[in-house]
């Protein structure tokens, strides 16, 4: 009995502290999205977001992909972000000049559910751009990223300096 208790609340607890550590996450990565007041600068950064969700076991150390000017992370495990489940993150900043064009800033990816209300607020608020209804699967192939993905609504967030102009 005294066992069964122990491990009821350790895993208990172990779900606690996995919600507010997502909470967190969710948190920083909000930060690196949104804008400082009056400006076209955001008030985080993605690499420190990224950093968080790789401390967190929840994407690989390295990108999975990089192309032109863009890492690519997949999540490994299913990942609440604004009340629907976050699958890619993408982070795009110049580490070597190899032409025109970059556009630093994060980009997401998310598996829908329900409403898209709240990140078309997030998108208005925050000068990011949302597309709704993405191919994910051909948009992986695009990037020579292969990965099986299930059908489903996805839809896409870039918060990069681009958006913000």
């Amino acid at each position: 009995m005294k066992r069964t208790l122990a491990f009821t609340l350790l895993a208990v607890c172990s779900a606690m502290a996995l919600a507010v550590d997502t909470q967190s996450l969710e948190s920083g990565l909000l930060h690196a999205m949104q804008l400082k007041k009056g400006t076209t600068e955001r008030t985080g950064t993605s690499g420190q977001a990224i950093r968080a969700y790789q401390h967190a076991g929840l994407v690989s150390k390295t990108p999975r992909q990089r192309a032109d000017y863009t890492d690519y992370y997949l999540l490994d495990k299913p990942v609440p972000f604004m009340g629907h489940e976050l699958v890619m993150i993408e982070e795009e900043y110049i580490d070597k000049y190899i032409g025109c064009c970059v556009s630093p800033g994060v980009g997401i990816t998310l598996k829908v559910h329900g409403s898209t209300k709240n990140l078309q607020q997030l998108a208005r608020a925050s000068r990011c751009t949302l597309t709704d209804h993405i191919d994910f699967a051909h948009a992986l192939r695009e990037v020579a990223i292969k990965n099986k993905v299930p059908k489903a609504h996805y839809a896409s967030l870039s918060c990069r300096e681009r958006d913000a102009s």
